[in-house]
């Protein structure tokens, strides 16, 4: 399971998967509706009679990007016919445009024939229903559409526009679609199909000797006929080849408001950190949301998805983003926050692209118990990133819009939603959405969020409520240190859940403690969070030539193993990531940062070829497991490397004063 590249501009988001088929197109929002489906719009290669799809394994790729953008720069190399593709796809910085432009390189010594064949596979709405696909003489295109969504597909080589077209039947009966008719190298020109249907478009040129040609294919979408027609026109009007190069250079400049110094972490890792910054900019809907992950081959597991946006991913993606220098591109997050928020202050276990209700997992009541099925860090992390996001960048306007319908009603909930026998939040989900409890994770999160919000109403001149948030913030950090500390093992404990009428603590040995540190509750060189990070970096590293470090012992998620011993679970990007954060926080001299520095470059060994991360890798081979790219596991890069750069910046003044003073 993995999409090997993703482009997008925050309207809408397309995942080519390693063959360069287009798996994913979402519309309007990131993330919703999916009109592909993880179904396979392909592409075919016809050449002096011999036809070829992508996914045959004569085909060699090399998946990237062009440098600094979110255009794609893709090799696929058949040695055998003497035929090497070169492709470029971009998504318009702006309109909702997706182009490809294809350099087909002839590497023999004669000239020759090639057709391209590209082919629209679509699920409307995310359904097979009722689509339409038609091809329409007034411009020589083809368009699929249903209801209120359109998608117009066109292109051109040098001998002009689509040379044959043909629509179809697929998935119905004995029909598998017209991708099938293309494989003689001439489509039938059927002109319009109805229900469950696909279509396949082709261009022509003739590739002289040991050169190459040009052939451009794009899609505009849009909400009726006419848009999709003005589309298709600007397309023409401009070129596609100028309109990819804006492209490259809209998103060079996108960048140049990052980190520039970073030390001397390796050029791949600083390659890595940009790319980051891009992909996470893919992933968040201009509205606000911002989606864990966009991978539908998750799908075949569970019949649901990672498209969603969970409060606590968006809250820690948004601080990451905001640490970068991108405070722009996450504020909306915030006022989205706002207007999911429940009645009675808290979030939800997760929202879709639109701000309605996700899907969810956690009961209303169990075993004759009722119980709030939320968890209650996801609530907590938004007003704590909202205060960090205040504290770097002094916009005040921010959390002034947010003030009443926010950051204060959040932290009503938060102070009142307590265990106060043991000066705890109340039993809520963990961060993992897997058991129920009090977790220390979640409580040092709901430190951090009240401290956040006492921060806030002083700013605000309301003092007696930032009074009450931080008396109930510290009684959590008591209550942490009193109940959630466990002497015998000198560690925090994961958290307590209830036996038989009373709190027992459980003691599996979990990589969230590192919460503890994150959100303030105790300071990086305090003795319990140096021995229990100590305890995370020894019982949950992988002990294979693959390394990382896993969830906590005996996650039993796509589990690879059940050696625990040497492996307590997979390797997890952001996992592994907070190990280093902690080494960073508790370095003091350059050569301390040696070992996170050896941690960013895993991170970097261990992506796609094409430099997507996944969730967790296969603790024996290092494939992909679970969803790629996971939005989480690139804000982690994004939030270590700045974390990084600061302390390398650091203790390098500390060391030339040093220095100075020896002279």
């Amino acid at each position: 399971m993995a999409r090997h590249i993703v482009i997008g501009n925050g309207k809408m988001l397309l995942n080519l998967d390693k063959h360069c088929y287009i798996r994913d197109i979402y519309y309007p929002y990131v993330g919703q509706l999916n009109h592909v489906g993880g179904q396979y719009c392909r592409l075919g290669v016809w050449v002096e009679g011999t036809f070829t799809w992508l996914d045959e394994s004569e085909w060699k790729f090399d998946l990237d990007y062009i440098e600094d953008s979110l255009v794609t720069n893709i090799t696929a190399t058949h040695e055998r016919l003497g035929i090497e593709l070169h492709m470029n796809d971009g998504i318009h910085q702006r309109e909702c445009i997706y182009i490809k432009r294809v350099v087909i390189r002839n590497k023999t010594s004669m000239a020759r024939e090639v057709r391209l064949f590209f082919h629209q596979d679509l699920m409307i709405d995310g359904s097979e229903v009722g689509d339409t696909a038609v091809y329409y003489p007034e411009n020589h295109t083809l368009y699929h559409y249903k209801r209120n969504n359109y998608f117009m597909f066109n292109g051109f080589s040098d001998e002009g526009g689509m040379m044959q077209y043909s629509t179809g039947i697929k998935r119905f009966q004995s029909a598998e679609g017209t991708w099938r008719d293309a494989e003689d190298g001439v489509l039938m020109g059927n002109s319009i199909a109805q229900g469950s249907v696909d279509s396949t478009i082709s261009f022509r040129t003739v590739v002289p000797p040991n050169s190459e040609k040009d052939i451009y294919y794009w899609m505009s979408i849009g909400q009726n006929l006419e848009e999709v027609k003005e589309l298709n026109q600007y397309v023409h009007e401009n070129h596609p080849e100028k309109l990819l190069s804006r492209m490259v250079i809209y998103w060079k400049h996108w960048l140049r408001r990052a980190e520039t110094d970073l030390g001397d972490l390796p050029r791949d890792v600083v390659k890595m950190f940009k790319q980051s910054l891009l992909l996470v900019r893919t992933q968040v809907d201009e509205r606000g949301a911002i989606l864990a992950a966009n991978d539908t081959d998750i799908l075949q597991y569970n019949r649901d998805h990672y498209s969603y946006m969970w409060p606590r991913d968006g809250a820690l993606i948004a601080d990451a983003m905001s640490m970068a220098g991108y405070q722009s591109v996450i504020a909306p997050f915030f006022h989205f926050c706002a207007q999911a928020l429940s009645p009675d202050g808290y979030l939800y276990h997760k929202y879709n692209p639109d701000g309605t209700v996700g899907s969810s997992w956690h009961p209303y009541i169990v075993q004759g118990s009722r119980r709030l099925p939320i968890q209650e860090d996801e609530t907590a992390l938004v007003l704590f990133a909202l205060w960090k996001d205040y504290e770097r960048n002094q916009v005040i306007e921010l959390p002034q819009s947010l003030y009443s319908n926010l950051i204060r009603k959040a932290a009503t909930f938060l102070s009142s939603y307590m265990e106060h026998s043991l000066s705890l939040p109340k039993p809520s989900y963990d961060l993992w959405e897997e058991r129920y409890g009090i977790w220390t994770y979640t409580a040092a999160s709901v430190y951090g969020g009240l401290m956040a919000a006492s921060f806030f109403t002083e700013l605000f001149g309301d003092y007696e409520r930032s009074d009450h948030y931080k008396n109930t913030a510290q009684a959590i950090k008591h209550g942490i240190i009193s109940h959630l500390w466990d002497e015998e093992s000198g560690r925090f404990a994961r958290g307590l859940i209830q036996k038989d009428n009373r709190w027992v603590k459980d003691m599996t040995l979990e990589s969230s403690l590192f919460g503890v540190l994150e959100f303030g509750v105790l300071p990086v060189n305090d003795y319990r969070v140096v021995q229990t990070m100590q305890a995370i970096k020894e019982g949950l590293q992988i002990k294979t030539h693959i390394g990382g470090v896993a969830r906590y012992t005996n996650d039993y998620y796509f589990q690879q193993s059940g050696e625990i011993d040497k492996v307590p679970g997979n390797p997890w990007i952001i996992c592994t990531l907070w190990v280093a954060n902690f080494e960073i926080d508790s370095a003091n001299s350059l050569e301390e940062l040696e070992g996170p520095r050896r941690t960013l470059q895993w991170v970097s060994d261990h992506a796609l070829q094409s430099g997507l991360l996944p969730e967790q890798l296969n603790p024996y081979d290092g494939s992909p497991l679970s969803v790629a790219p996971l939005t989480w596991s690139h804000a982690t890069v994004v939030h270590s490397v700045c974390k990084y750069a600061e302390k390398y910046k650091r203790l390098r003044e500390q060391a030339d004063s040093s220095d100075e003073a020896k002279e």
